[in-house]
């Protein structure tokens, strides 16, 4: 197993932030292929389709990723860690056909939020378990202010969509039916990311874990496109425009750059920093290439805003009284 040194904050913070910036693109590309395919399920396993074949062709030409592809199979037989570790891709699977599904009738900002809301509550969770490869975390007051903060931005941002009627029921409950699918895709983001890092940390890079995503993923997404396939036939061709086949890198990207930031910060640092850079990334493609229905509004922008500052409070250490003892 290769060791690598831990990143520090000023270091890992900005890069998971950079990160997180991927994802509102994915997902806007995702949500435009599903459209333009009229299958939700054929986009989604168009985006990991793609992100599979750049991540092969890595990691035949890598010499660092393919010396990691072969220690999966002694990695597994070792039990190094849980087998079912290697389907973490499955997780990814059900939040990349969350954005399909969701995003078109959501807009991106609405569906990051979404995901936002579950993703840190789990965070803190999983760290206190001690899932990810850099062990137990303690939930501290700092780390829970952050977690509740992230969740009042979260809200905060999320409250023009709704209240568009004066009839709340007819208004709020088809709103927050199709919000339910981001959120617990959000929910299992944290455990696919403690996973993908425990991975990286016994492959000895992460190119390999993310490899494995996308092999688990694909087939996750074939099984069930080919069920689709079968019930109700196929949707529309594969469009031209080479744009729409770069949800997949995106995907490359986030959840590379995860798998390696994970074990320096801890699950709820990454989780939380990725978020900011989703919902920064996604509020800036909703000011410049807004989706129909979109809604921008001061709480849009105060909530991405109190996501940031969520991020710095969860860094600083709880303050003690001072009490004469060194």
């Amino acid at each position: 197993m290769a060791t690598h040194p831990s990143l520090s904050p000023v270091i890992g913070l900005p890069l998971a932030i950079a990160a997180g910036l991927a994802i509102p693109v994915q997902g806007r590309i995702n949500g435009a292929l599903a459209i333009r395919l009229d299958d939700s399920v054929a986009a989604a396993l168009v985006s990991f389709g793609t992100g599979l074949v750049l991540m092969i062709a890595i990691s035949l030409t890598l010499p660092a990723a393919r010396a990691g592809v072969r220690e999966v199979i002694p990695a597994v037989r070792a039990r190094r860690f849980p087998p079912y570790y290697i389907g973490a891709g499955a997780i990814g699977a059900l939040f990349v056909f969350a954005q399909s599904l969701t995003i078109g009738l959501l807009g991106v900002a609405l569906f990051t939020v979404a995901a936002v809301m579950g993703q840190s509550l789990s965070g803190l969770l999983v760290d206190r378990a001690g899932i990810g490869p850099a062990g137990k975390r303690s939930a501290t007051p700092m780390r829970i202010i952050g977690v509740i903060l992230t969740v009042v931005a979260v809200m905060w941002a999320v409250s023009p969509r709704f209240g568009l009627s004066g009839d709340t029921e007819s208004s709020l409950l088809p709103g927050l039916l199709p919000v339910l699918l981001p959120v617990v895709a959000g929910i299992l983001m944290s455990f696919q990311q403690a996973m993908n890092g425990t991975s990286a940390v016994h492959y000895g890079t992460p190119l390999t874990a993310t490899l494995m995503n996308f092999v688990a993923g694909s087939v996750v997404l074939l099984a069930a496109w080919l069920a689709k396939l079968l019930a109700a036939g196929a949707g529309n061709p594969l469009p031209a425009e080479w744009w729409y086949y770069m949800g997949g890198p995106m995907g490359c990207v986030f959840i590379g750059l995860g798998a390696l930031l994970v074990r320096s910060l801890g699950v709820l640092l990454t989780g939380l920093s990725m978020i900011g850079g989703q919902l920064v990334g996604s509020l800036l493609l909703d000011l410049v290439f807004p989706a129909p229905g979109t809604i921008i509004a001061v709480a849009t922008v105060g909530g991405t805003m109190l996501t940031l500052v969520a991020i710095v409070l969860t860094t600083l250490p709880w303050p003690r009284r001072a009490t004469g003892i060194a």
